[in-house]
């Protein structure tokens, strides 16, 4: 089985359009949503409704437990804020709802989805750093084999023994066994590792291979929709440079 798995689509429509139209070129049997379908960018409804158009197994964000009621984000700065605000006031009943249920992590065989640290996922927690991840290790026997994380908006993938870390630096590499792996699949829309073109990934679950792809889009577009709402400039500007 192919599984075709993304995070962080924060509203960016043209982005995540551009990954639809890759993914075609594969064979998906399953979709992955990380979360963060929400937040930052200017389409939020729209991106709602086409992840949920390819029937996800689908995970909680910070961002989507912040518009839909389920966490307190007082303490976000005064930019997110608003663009929480805008998009809670905005998104439809059936978006909302759709968010309300997601579940923070979800597992099935020997494979876990979360949007960020799978200890307390409800913390929402980076892993991102080989020290976060080896933060992770006293929790090692709890660990599913395969962690597929978002969050970070990074492209940061993490083998685990029961004593130590290492870092994935390839592209594309197979699971081995004897270790377990945590995953950053990077961001559809919001990239943060100077690559401003969109991130998503493919899990073959019979080989063990996994895969980043890179797809380029309209970030002029996506940029200015962003500008004509009134949002944060930057969540534009940054669209550029992939920061």
């Amino acid at each position: 089985m192919r599984l075709g798995i993304f995070s962080d689509v924060h509203s960016n429509l043209e982005a995540l359009t551009k990954v639809v139209e890759a993914y075609q070129a594969f064979t998906i049997d399953r979709y992955i949503c990380l979360g963060d379908t929400v937040g930052y960018g200017a389409s939020p409804n729209e991106c709602c409704n086409l992840v949920r158009s390819l029937n996800p197994t689908g995970v909680l964000g910070n961002h989507d437990a912040a518009v839909s009621g389920r966490m307190d984000y007082n303490y976000y700065y005064e930019a997110c804020r608003q663009a929480l605000d805008l998009h809670a006031s905005i998104l439809t009943e059936e978006n909302l709802a759709w968010l309300k249920t997601l579940p923070y992590e979800t597992r099935d065989e020997n494979r876990s989805y979360c949007h960020g640290s799978p200890i307390n996922s409800e913390e929402f927690e980076y892993i991102f750093s080989l020290d976060q991840a080896r933060s992770l290790l006293p929790n090692y026997k709890e660990l599913a084999d395969v962690t597929f994380v978002g969050h970070s908006h990074l492209c940061k993938a993490f083998a685990l023994s029961a004593t130590d870390v290492h870092r994935v630096v390839a592209t594309s590499f197979e699971i081995r066994s004897g270790f377990k792996y945590v995953i950053g699949v990077g961001s559809v829309g919001q990239p943060r590792d100077y690559d401003p073109r969109a991130s998503f990934t493919i899990f073959d679950t019979d080989t063990g291979l996994f895969e980043y792809h890179r797809v380029a889009y309209d970030i002029e577009t996506s940029a200015q929709k962003i500008f004509d709402m009134n949002l944060e400039r930057n969540f534009g500007n940054r669209l550029f440079v992939g920061v």
